[in-house]
């Protein structure tokens, strides 16, 4: 049964484009994670603060696998070091900074699932 880990990320309107640049240079560190089965990155809209950062996964193992790779280590520690006193769960990337003010991770098992019908 697939896993589906959304990070929740609090976004001024003056960091958005900063956060969608730096997920557009991203360079592929997810995508060859043993388990990994997508990723999208959630626009807010109609006056919302939090881009949604959507991961599914083929398994809790695999994505625990994920967050204890160096990849996963190399893009999120230098954000960690880079955050300001107070500044509680940026979201930096390790770009020089923060670009969110905040973060929590919602996790769900994928009951049901539907896509296009082939004909």
């Amino acid at each position: 049964m697939s896993v589906v880990k959304i990070n929740v990320l609090t976004v001024s309107p003056e960091m958005r484009e900063e956060v969608e640049k730096r997920f557009a240079g991203r360079a592929g560190l997810v995508e060859s994670a043993e388990g990994f089965e997508g990723f999208e990155l959630l626009r807010p809209v109609e006056g919302q603060d939090r881009y949604l950062v959507y991961t599914r996964w083929r398994s809790e193992e695999d994505f625990q696998r994920w967050t204890q790779s160096q990849a996963f280590q190399h893009g999120h520690a230098q954000a960690a070091a880079e955050r300001p006193a107070g500044q509680g769960h940026g979201h930096g990337h390790g770009h020089g900074g923060p670009a969110a003010s905040g973060s929590e991770l919602w996790a769900f098992e994928v009951v049901e699932s539907a896509g296009p019908k082939q004909g």
